[in-house]
């Protein structure tokens, strides 16, 4: 562990209950960490985890650091105030989007090990900085193995197959577009049943096939996006 301290942080309110990972985005690892801990940049995280595996500590898990910005999560909108927040050094889609290496997913899997063994997370707080801000984020984005942080004991995963049924798509309405964005609002997104799929919906859907249906990022919802949130929130 290499400790970088970030000047880019506050107090917290209450012990951290979430965990949000992040890419860099960034077209190098050495760019995303003087940006970090640059005062001027008024952003930080409480740790970066290098492609080789390499983690840096920036910001105390005590300490409230800067890095989810405007943000939601079951009704939370401070989500600085009750997360830790992890860098995963990565181009991301802006400069040449790539898988996250072997050694990199290896020291986030034992950096999570390690946060969890201080701070109680629900599997459901796991999250990506694009659940928690879907109109604004991407990352970590659908090359991330979510699956197999789930596999070792991180985070919700769901695998069913979906059921037959038309899709649902933006200018739908309807009781099964409400009950479809109730579900994903039970989930934890900012998703408010309305009834009719508009664009802030399908953007909520585009987040969670990128966590949770990542061969199919397109914001429709199809007959496995639907049995996957059914399934989810039977483990939520």
């Amino acid at each position: 562990m290499n400790f970088v301290p970030s000047p880019n942080f506050d107090n917290r309110t209450s012990p951290p209950d979430m965990i949000v990972l992040h890419y860099t985005g960034m077209r190098t690892g050495k760019a995303a960490l003087d940006r970090l801990v640059d005062p001027a940049a008024k952003v930080s995280a409480h740790y970066l985890v290098e492609e080789d595996g390499e983690v840096f500590a920036l910001v105390p898990e005590e300490r409230r650091a800067w890095h989810a910005g405007a943000a939601f999560w079951k009704g939370r909108t401070d989500i600085n105030a009750a997360s830790i927040g992890i860098e995963i050094v990565n181009p991301g889609h802006e400069f040449g989007y790539r898988p996250f290496p072997d050694a990199q997913i290896e020291a986030v899997i034992g950096l999570l090990d390690d946060i969890r063994s201080r701070w109680t997370v629900p599997e459901g707080f796991i999250l990506a900085h694009s659940d928690v801000a879907p109109a604004r984020k991407e990352d970590p984005g659908e090359l991330f193995p979510w699956k197999r942080l789930a596999a070792e004991g991180h985070g919700l995963w769901a695998e069913p197959t979906g059921a037959p049924g038309a899709p649902l798509t933006i200018g739908d309405e309807g009781a099964g577009v409400f009950a479809m964005q109730a579900g994903f609002t039970r989930l934890g997104y900012d998703c408010p049943p309305s009834g009719k799929f508009d664009e802030d919906t399908a953007t909520v859907v585009r987040a969670f096939q990128r966590h949770w249906l990542q061969t199919r990022v397109d914001g429709v919802v199809c007959g496995d996006t639907r049995a996957r949130l059914v399934a989810l929130l039977r483990l939520a």
